[in-house]
């Protein structure tokens, strides 16, 4: 009777919430998932409300519906659910990211995205029975797949802190428009640019827009102008197709304010777009780093005693604050209009650049080779190699004559910098990178930086005579320090050096890397004698040691036991299946020589075992799409796949027909299993 009783109790009490839990995979622990339907079965629009809840920690990320240039969007696979006729997956707003110059759109700590459930019929319980594909990324990006089972009771009790969080999600979702309307939204094929004219009856304060993406195309994170109620957003529309044409296509479009967060769909028309003025970067920022940087030049060997002769020629005998003052403000000048002299033949390289279509591509061999040029000259000239230096008698001459009227002084500051130029290798050789990226108003902000941090000491000098017993005197010091740059940019070069192995060969390669090394060696044994090298020939060898010995104790974390000896073939489609189709088994491995983690993944998983005698077995075909240099059929076959990067790997079979890709970072169990599906 007791337990009858109990049985008609528990059946007139509503159930409570389903919920699956927060899930974590053991091999991705910083990312937790968790489902949890938040209410019961709405019968006035005909779902179950739920919310899918996300959690990452420390700097991982995930993505958006439109993840950007370098992301994936998380995906859902439900179709083995019960009763269930479709799934309404509603996005809050994302934020951007930018990494190396790549942007994305996604979350990072935790996001929750509001589920709508609709049932095949009406009232009736169902059962969400779901994948979950959800990419996260730091600077890595790991794919992990969560089983989400939830069964969807309609007289579930109503909790009103589920319906807190259910309702607080809603409201991070932008709702349909009603107060943004699209003016237009011009599509210029020749400039690859999407122009999209917002208003807003109410103006705009901080507004931002985001796109949808299109097939292949990706849209940039926009350049906005405001005008009154009028927002003018100019996106750089990027695809892997040569031939993309967005003509009268339907976009989808977000735009965000103080208050305000509205969808809205436009359709697309061709048309011619006037340049609007570039965006850049901050300019007070951009010009202290280029102070700073022009401050340190004078502290290189080949500018401080020049400084010296010229302040002690300045203050020697009894001269007046003005006398002295005149010919360091008129020399600070000199130095000013040198850098701006730069400045101009950097712009000259810079639009010569744009029109040869110079890109910063690690596929493109000039463009490394270039880089690999410019580090190993300016490396071997701080080590002493060559320089590029006046006569003694001349730079002394230049450094203490008084000059003839201002003009004098001008001038001397000029010769002044290009007694430096040498020096200031490194920090030129940044300038021309930062120049092949930037606006020419930027370009300007950097040399004059530059400038004014290399005259701030004739400057300061010009205020306060009384500093110079302040300054550091010239010393061996110095040495160190140009030593120092030379190293760093030695190893910049080899590692350059190594990215061109692919199209110099592993012979001229490991002799230019023998040459590069063997220079600066020959410069110590010049300028330090025997001892000398010997000496710093032992320190290199005890830091080798220290590294030898660190990777001999962790050697069983990335040492491959086994040389590259599989059988690989060229990626095809086509022969994919065909070889599927006569039952074997299909391993697909999209790599390239610069990429660092398609290195980790084949040294760490690839070529150990299990995988690798996995891989030879009788029903096993390899396939590698090399992706080192440009090549279009490899483009189409990420395309198709949507991805947008390497590493890339997949597995068909028999099991496996329609392919599995696998996570960015190989582990040896995510392949075997993957294997093991595949089989017939």
């Amino acid at each position: 009777m007791f337990t009858f009783f109990i049985l008609l109790l528990s059946a007139a009490l509503p159930l409570q919430a389903a919920d699956t839990g927060w899930l974590q995979a053991p091999e991705h622990p910083p990312v937790q998932v968790r489902l949890i339907q938040t209410g019961p079965y709405d019968a006035a629009n005909n779902h179950y409300p739920a919310l899918l809840q996300v959690r990452l920690q420390e700097d991982w990320k995930t993505y958006w519906r439109s993840p950007g240039e370098g992301g994936i969007a998380p995906r859902l696979d439900w179709q083995s659910s019960d009763n269930l006729l479709s799934v309404n997956w509603q996005w809050p707003l994302p934020e951007r990211f930018s990494l190396l110059g790549v942007e994305t759109q996604g979350y990072h700590n935790a996001v929750d995205f509001p589920l709508q459930l609709t049932p095949a019929e009406a009232g009736k319980a169902s059962r969400f029975d779901a994948s979950l594909t959800l990419p996260s990324c730091t600077t890595i990006c790991v794919l992990t797949e969560y089983a989400l089972q939830l069964p969807l009771e309609p007289q579930m009790a109503t909790d009103e802190n589920l319906n807190h969080l259910y309702q607080q999600a809603v409201s991070r979702v932008p709702r349909p428009a009603s107060l943004v309307q699209a003016e237009r939204l011009v599509w210029d094929p020749a400039a690859k640019q999407l122009d999209v004219t917002l208003t807003n009856p109410r103006g705009w304060q901080q507004p931002a827009v985001y796109v949808d993406e299109l097939d292949s195309s990706i849209f940039s994170q926009p350049q906005l102008t405001v005008s009154d109620t009028r927002l003018q957003a100019r996106f750089k529309v990027g695809s892997w197709d040569p031939d993309l044409n967005l003509d009268d296509q339907v976009v989808v479009i977000t735009a965000t304010d103080t208050g305000l967060a509205e969808e809205l769909a436009g359709v697309i028309t061709r048309g011619t777009l006037a340049p609007i003025a570039a965006s850049m970067p901050p300019l007070g920022l951009v010009l202290l780093y280029a102070l700073l940087g022009g401050l340190i030049l004078n502290i290189m060997p080949c500018v401080l005693p020049v400084l010296g002769l010229k302040l002690n020629s300045l203050l020697l005998g009894h001269r007046s604050r003005s006398e002295v003052r005149r010919p360091l403000l008129w020399s600070a000048l000199g130095i000013m209009l040198s850098f701006w002299v730069l400045a101009g033949f950097m712009l000259a390289l810079t639009w010569s650049g744009a029109q040869l279509g110079w890109g910063i591509q690690f596929q493109q061999p000039g463009f490394i080779g270039f880089m690999l040029l410019v580090t190993a000259l300016f490396s071997l000239n701080l080590f002493g190699l060559f320089e590029l230096r006046l006569p003694t008698a001349m730079s002394t001459w230049l450094a203490t004559r008084p000059g003839h009227g201002n003009g004098g002084h001008l001038l001397q500051g000029m010769f002044a910098t290009l007694l430096a130029t040498p020096c200031s290798a490194p920090f030129l050789g940044t300038a021309v990178a930062v120049a092949l990226a930037s606006t020419p108003l930027v370009l300007m902000a950097i040399f004059t930086g530059l400038g004014l941090g290399m005259a701030l000491p004739w400057l300061l000098l010009a205020l306060f005579p009384g500093v110079i017993g302040a300054l550091p005197k010239p010393g061996p010091w110095m040495i160190k320090v140009k030593w120092l740059f030379g190293l760093m940019l030695l190893a910049t070069s080899l590692w350059l050096l190594s990215l061109l192995q692919y199209t110099l060969g592993s012979t001229a390669t490991l002799a230019l890397a023998i040459l590069l090394i063997a220079l600066p060696i020959g410069s110590l044994l010049r300028h330090y004698g025997a001892r000398g090298l010997v000496f710093s020939l032992a320190g290199l060898m005890l830091l080798g040691a220290a590294g030898g010995v660190t990777a001999l104790l962790t050697q069983s974390r990335w040492v491959s036991p086994v040389k590259d000896e599989l059988n690989w073939q060229p990626l095809d489609p086509v022969q994919i299946k065909r070889e599927v189709a006569a039952g074997k088994r299909v391993f697909v491995d999209v790599t390239a020589d610069w990429c660092i983690t398609c290195q980790a993944n084949k040294i760490g998983v690839v070529l150990r075992d299990p995988v690798y005698s996995a891989l030879q077995q009788d029903d096993m075909v390899l396939m590698r799409g090399d992706w080192t240099r440009p090549d279009a059929a490899i483009t189409d076959y990420l395309r198709t796949n949507q991805r947008a990067g390497i590493p890339f790997n997949q597995v068909f079979g028999p099991g496996l027909p329609q392919g599995k890709a696998l996570e960015v970072l190989l582990t040896s169990d995510q392949v075997m299993d993957a294997l093991k599906e595949a089989q017939p």
